[in-house]
């Protein structure tokens, strides 16, 4: 049995609705492997099928570029949820939500989570519809649960890479929070936006982990991040080129509260940041990353100089202080 939902017949009548001759597969790096198996589902319409090989890290990362060079009709989109309010070419989510039982992993959790009482629930778009069975184990648990519905996203308790609205909008009221799904990524996301312990719970791997120490070690890196951002004399602000990741507005508006703090500063527009892109430009000593925050914060080793967050780049200028940052979290501006 598939682990996910591919949702066959849906984008089969939605390619012949469309009438859609040139089709864009877009793929998240765990679902590339069904590529030629979804190739062969559009092939069945008449359309031509067109795999995206490039990395997908979420609905901020809408192929519409490739899709406009190559003269597609429409996009499907794999694994993440509509975000953008306007697409340049129609495109199809598919949300691939996963067929696992999250049950046992679950109960593997309970042990963990037994020194607190109030606990908020979150989850990425492949398990929303787990909650209230998740729900249902925590209260028969004597756990009060919480499940955020006052974020931007399009579920209650969703949580995506660099929103974590949902989880913010309850962390108050909680002492912890459990998170379903599989990796450390999201779960390292819910403990930094909230500053609250993180709980695991993978349904692929059927373990349970806690990601606080590592989120503690994230944040010693970021103050010594700002730290040597307010040495620098000179500064590069990068423009996200991705559609999701465009923030033109912010990034001149850190140029400007820069250069009023005397700094040097310029903007480099850019698709995808790397050390390789950043090492050429040596004349550089700190950059702010206006695109997506998560580069900044999970991939910092990587890079030689400072990489700053939006937020990050405010406490350089004095307009926010490091507890102001940490209670506000590192991905909302």
């Amino acid at each position: 049995m598939k682990q996910f939902d591919l949702e066959e017949e849906r984008i089969k009548q939605e390619i012949i609705k469309l009438g859609a001759k040139r089709v864009l597969i877009q793929l998240p790096e765990g679902l590339k492997p069904e590529a030629p198996y979804l190739s062969k589902i559009v092939e069945k319409t008449g359309a031509l099928p067109i795999v995206s090989a490039d990395p997908c890290y979420g609905a901020c990362d809408l192929a519409s570029a490739d899709a406009e060079a190559l003269g597609v009709d429409l996009i499907i989109h794999y694994g993440h949820s509509k975000m953008l309010k306007y697409e340049r070419v129609p495109t199809i989510y598919v949300e691939a939500r996963a067929t696992l039982n999250v049950e046992d992993v679950v109960e593997k959790a309970l042990p963990m989570l037994e020194k607190w009482r109030k606990i908020g629930l979150t989850t990425t778009v492949q398990h929303v519809q787990t909650l209230d069975i998740v729900r249902e184990m925590l209260l028969r648990a004597g756990k009060i649960v919480a499940i955020g519905d006052a974020g931007r996203l399009n579920y209650a308790g969703q949580v995506v890479g660099c929103d974590y609205s949902n989880a913010k909008s309850i962390a108050e009221g909680v002492e912890a929070f459990l998170f379903i799904g599989g990796g450390r990524f999201h779960a390292l996301g819910v403990a930094l936006a909230t500053s609250k312990p993180t709980i695991a719970a993978d349904p692929y791997e059927k373990r349970v982990f806690s990601v606080n120490e590592e989120a503690e070690k994230i944040v010693k890196q970021r103050w010594a991040s700002i730290q040597e951002g307010e040495r620098a004399k000179s500064f590069a602000v990068l423009v996200g080129l991705k559609p999701g990741q465009r923030k033109l507005e912010e990034a001149l508006m850190i140029k400007e509260k820069l250069e009023d703090k005397g700094k040097t500063t310029c903007l480099l527009a850019v698709k995808e940041i790397s050390p390789e892109i950043l090492m050429e430009f040596p004349s550089v000593d700190a950059f702010v990353n206006t695109a997506c925050p998560r580069v900044s914060i999970d991939d910092s080793s990587r890079f030689k100089k400072p990489l700053l967050t939006i937020n990050e780049a405010l406490v350089v200028v004095g307009e926010l202080s490091w507890e102001e940052l940490c209670r506000k979290g590192w991905f909302e501006n």
